[in-house]
């Protein structure tokens, strides 16, 4: 390909003392100095501002007198003459001229290779950012998400760190993957605080970096996510919508596919539709195809679903389909699983939704001595691990207290009580009436 000549004098000029762009920066900030004096008001230099002024996008008139003066000592002509195209070159140049000045090219161009080269950063770096994510994804069950919050938040600030500092498209990629993952997890944390409107934005900027890292599994998470925020907030078609449509994404595994049909399932429940919850929760039971992806099991943690998580999702799923004794056959699935469990791995959530669903099922055939027997553990979950699911369903229990045939007995009594007392005690308490489980309409 013929080289194409250069644009400006300035340019030119470069080329035959065979300044780079680095070079001419650093010659600038020399010149600057010794022409202007050392001060706060020196003119400057970048990179991207010597390639615009070599390339002739600036209007001479634009620049500073400062400026000016600098050029001008740099290359001994008016800036009008160096932002100008150069003469025409005399056809009769010699051979020896015109190797040289290919030879001037040759140089310009392998420093400006090598500055694009230098912008990048250690794979090592890449590998901490990978494990901090990983970790945090791995941490999520146990921290308040006030603590997963600020977290998230500053790996946030770290990758976007990073993403300033390369060029290099993989590791761009990469980065990017990294930024949706996190999203994903700070989305989590704003609608267990019960910040909806948050989480929605968060997951949405969640599914637009997986959309352009191209990595489909995390816009599965980020559409499940919208999807339960939808139900949470009385739009329980918008979230069956958005359940589905995850699902078509592709190259999801087993555990991906079992979350999103528990999602569907619940969502479907939120709009009354009992055949197509029940169904749906059947699928999600008997998803056994061994499948995987690199964001459901590769990275796991918050984004997996394991199985005391299901047990728990599909009780609620029973109760929003007024199956208590299906709800109760969950639920205690869910509390069995989590005991088998080290206690300092147990998750708050998971623990705290099981027993208000098994304490539930239980009102519902007016069973107020299991019930509360069943929220036993669900008092002892510290107040600023008590997320929107388990405050939801905590006050559907004190709803059900309120029915007529319970007025005047003492322990529904105590019952609403305690629970009155839960919900206020909890850091995340923004709730919308219209969120909670209807069961009995």
């Amino acid at each position: 390909m013929r080289q194409q000549p250069p644009k400006t004098l300035l340019k030119q000029l470069c080329m035959e003392r065979s300044l780079g762009i680095p070079a001419m920066v650093a010659l600038f900030t020399t010149t600057a100095a010794q022409v202007i004096g050392k001060g706060s008001d020196d003119p400057t230099c970048s990179e991207r501002t010597a390639k615009r002024w070599r390339a002739g996008n600036v209007d001479p008139l634009s620049l500073s007198a400062d400026t000016c003066r600098v050029l001008q000592a740099m290359f001994g002509r008016p800036v009008t003459e160096l932002l100008a195209p150069p003469a025409q070159p005399d056809p009769h140049t010699s051979a020896f001229d015109l190797e040289q000045k290919i030879d001037m090219m040759a140089h310009d161009a392998h420093d400006d290779a090598s500055a694009t080269a230098a912008a990048s950063i250690s794979d090592t770096s890449l590998d901490q950012l990978t494990d901090d994510v990983a970790a945090l994804a791995h941490a999520y069950a146990l921290l308040a998400p006030v603590t997963a919050i600020q977290r998230g938040h500053a790996l946030q600030a770290r990758l976007q760190e990073q993403r300033d500092h390369t060029r290099v498209p993989a590791q761009q990629q990469r980065l990017l993957l990294l930024s949706g993952q996190t999203m994903a997890l700070l989305a989590v944390a704003a609608f267990d605080l019960g910040a909806f409107p948050s989480a929605r934005r968060l997951a949405r900027a969640a599914d637009l970096y997986a959309e352009t890292a191209r990595f489909d599994p995390l816009r599965a998470y980020a559409d499940g996510i919208l999807a339960y925020i939808a139900y949470f907030t009385s739009m329980p078609g918008e979230a069956v919508t958005k359940a589905r449509r995850a699902q078509t994404y592709g190259g999801l595994g087993e555990v991906a596919r079992r979350r999103l049909l528990a999602t569907e399932a619940r969502a479907l429940g939120h709009l009354g539709d009992r055949d197509g919850a029940l169904h749906a929760l059947r699928q999600a039971e008997e998803v056994d195809d061994g499948a995987r992806d690199d964001l459901h099991d590769g990275v796991a943690g918050e984004f997996g679903f394991p199985a005391d998580r299901l047990a728990m999702s599909n009780s609620s799923t029973a109760l929003l389909v007024h199956e208590p004794a299906q709800a109760e056959i969950s639920a205690l699935r869910a509390l069995r699983l989590i005991d088998e469990q080290p206690s300092q791995a147990r998750s708050a959530h998971v623990l705290g939704g099981a027993a208000a669903d098994l304490g539930t099922a239980r009102l519902l055939g007016n069973d107020v001595e299991g019930a509360a027997e069943a929220l036993l553990p669900l008092w002892d979950i510290p107040a600023d691990h008590r997320v929107t699911g388990v405050l939801a369903r905590a006050s559907q229990i004190q709803h059900l207290l309120t029915a007529p045939h319970f007025r005047g007995a003492v322990l529904p009594a105590q019952l609403r009580e305690r629970v009155e007392d839960f919900a206020r005690a909890a850091s995340s308490h923004q709730l919308t009436g219209s969120a909670l489980l209807q069961l009995d309409g």
